[in-house]
């Protein structure tokens, strides 16, 4: 029996759909879905299996034009992962085409990519014509001399197997990296903070901007096969606190309940979770934070 292991990147810009395809890819709601722009911050890897090949995906940050330290060291995230894969699949929206973000990721794939072998998905095919589809196809392959191109609807599952047999195919054979059953490589404790987040991100739309983070405090599995779950929302100024609070409270309890609901759902277990929020003016340059969030600090100067 011959085995197949390696890793993954999945590299595109914000909102291009990597999580949904990485969440489809391994059957299980691993990296955060939101509609918001920026909403991966930590190589997430969810690990799927096809045959015997073990695919290791890296769910890099959306490349995009950074602006603070926190941006900088989310880009320099995406191209570390980039680097250190096996395969790159560049993933682009089928209605938005070649924008001048694509083309600066374009741009840096060739200066990146030292030979490694890049596939091309597009994504939300549903949304265009099928002419505009295969000139957007066209287009796409004159800018970089792609592998293959998979025309994909990462929300409903078209293509998405064509494109999991191929990456299995493609990858180099070796042993498996993790064991069977495993299906992340982040600790429970930041998949469930993760969880929390993109509920406020969800719940509080543009109100609050990327100054937030939540954090896992304690982590207690009871005698009765339930677990209790503090977590910490930080913002950085007081007014924030406010919003993520609501009138009387209410926008931090629909919050809680969400993902109390799903973390049960997650681990297959009862939940009992506890959220407080915390002023932290400075958070955005602690070293501390980023390592948390699997970012190097040093790549924010």
């Amino acid at each position: 029996m011959t085995t197949r292991a390696g890793f993954v990147a999945l590299i595109g810009e914000p909102n291009a759909g990597k999580s949904t395809l990485l969440n489809a890819m391994v059957g299980a709601k691993v990296s955060i879905v939101t509609h918001k722009v920026q909403t991966t911050r930590a190589r997430i890897r969810g690990v799927a299996m096809e045959g015997e090949a073990q695919i290791v995906f890296v769910d890099t940050p959306g490349l995009f034009r950074p602006r603070r330290r926190l941006d900088r060291a989310m880009v320099a995230a995406a191209w570390t992962g980039a680097a250190d894969a096996d395969l790159v699949v560049l993933m682009i929206e089928a209605h938005r085409g070649l924008t001048e973000g694509v083309q600066a990721i374009l741009d840096g794939l060739i200066d990146r990519a030292d030979g490694r072998r890049v596939a091309l998905a597009i994504n939300k095919i549903d949304r265009v014509q099928s002419e505009v589809l295969l000139a957007l196809t066209e287009k796409m392959n004159e800018a970089f001399p792609f592998e293959r191109t998979f025309l994909i609807s990462a929300e409903k599952g078209h293509g998405v197997k064509d494109l999991r047999d191929w990456l299995a195919g493609a990858l180099p054979e070796g042993p498996w990296l993790y064991p069977e059953d495993q299906i992340a490589d982040l600790p429970m404790r930041m998949i469930a903070a993760e969880m929390t987040r993109e509920k406020l991100t969800l719940r509080l739309h543009q109100e609050l901007p990327y100054q937030m983070t939540v954090e896992t405090e304690n982590w207690e599995d009871r005698k009765d096969g339930s677990t209790r779950i503090d977590q910490m929302i930080y913002v950085a100024r007081d007014g924030h606190k406010g919003i993520v609070l609501g009138k009387r409270g209410e926008t931090i309890k629909s919050v809680s309940q969400a993902s109390r609901l799903e973390l049960e759902e997650f681990l297959g277990r009862r939940v009992h979770l506890f959220l407080q929020v915390k002023v932290r003016p400075g958070w955005l340059e602690e070293a501390e934070r980023y390592s948390e969030m699997g970012l190097d600090f040093k790549d924010g100067n």
